[in-house]
């Protein structure tokens, strides 16, 4: 089922769109900082500013995810030329995360940042989603896409799953006691994850029905207009 509503936006109007998403992805930031300015952080401010960031991390992750799905239920096909942004948003937050922990939380002593990283498994998956997230924000340009090849292209940057994935867990161990918040976005993760696995798998018994008698007999699929 498709969402009856067409709406086209043109080149002006997709462009003041984009400029209000940039401004609105880095509220945010601006809401920390304006805590950190006027002493509303709480008695640990550094621990505050370090899981805000983390949690931003995690919903440009899902919201950059739910791009397709709901381009696909919409038919707005322009929502696609808004996921590049997100998903550099997701990275650009993650980094401040990082930077965050390595900085104000370990002051840069790499002995015990790697002795914490092998020793708590939360911060070994939460590394491990960031080592991963960075050859996707190092090719969302254009001209990497060329370069990669589009097929190529996108069987890297459907490691995003994985990413997520990662990105859940690493907030469910964080937690360890009330998981509430985490199993939501575990719930919200499952959800999109599954709409894409059902959409995949229809497309996939479709093409199947395409498919000519003699190649289903020899096991092969190929579609008979590829054989005329």
């Amino acid at each position: 089922m498709v969402w009856p509503v067409v709406y086209n936006p043109t080149q002006r109007q997709l462009s003041a769109l984009k400029t209000l998403l940039f401004l609105v992805c880095l509220l945010p930031l601006a809401r920390l900082g304006w805590g950190l300015w006027s002493d509303q952080l709480g008695a640990n401010p550094i621990e505050f500013i370090t899981r805000s960031l983390g949690t931003w991390t995690l919903n440009f992750l899902l919201i950059t995810l739910t791009v397709s799905p709901l381009r696909k239920l919409t038919g707005w096909h322009w929502l696609l030329r808004l996921r590049r942004m997100l998903g550099l948003f997701a990275f650009f937050y993650v980094m401040l995360h990082l930077t965050t922990y390595l900085w104000l939380d370990q002051f840069f002593d790499w002995t015990a940042i790697v002795k914490d990283i092998l020793k708590r498994p939360f911060i070994t998956v939460g590394m491990s989603a960031f080592v991963l997230l960075v050859p996707l924000a190092a090719t969302s340009n254009h001209a990497m896409i060329r370069r990669i090849g589009g097929r190529r292209w996108q069987q890297l940057h459907r490691s995003i799953y994985v990413i997520a994935i990662f990105a859940v867990v690493h907030y469910w161990w964080l937690v360890k006691k009330d998981v509430t918040l985490p199993a939501l976005y575990a719930v919200l993760l499952a959800l999109l994850l599954g709409m894409r696995a059902l959409w995949r798998e229809q497309e996939r018994r479709q093409q199947l029905a395409h498919v000519s008698p003699l190649a289903k007999k020899r096991g092969k699929v190929i579609p008979i207009a590829a054989r005329q």
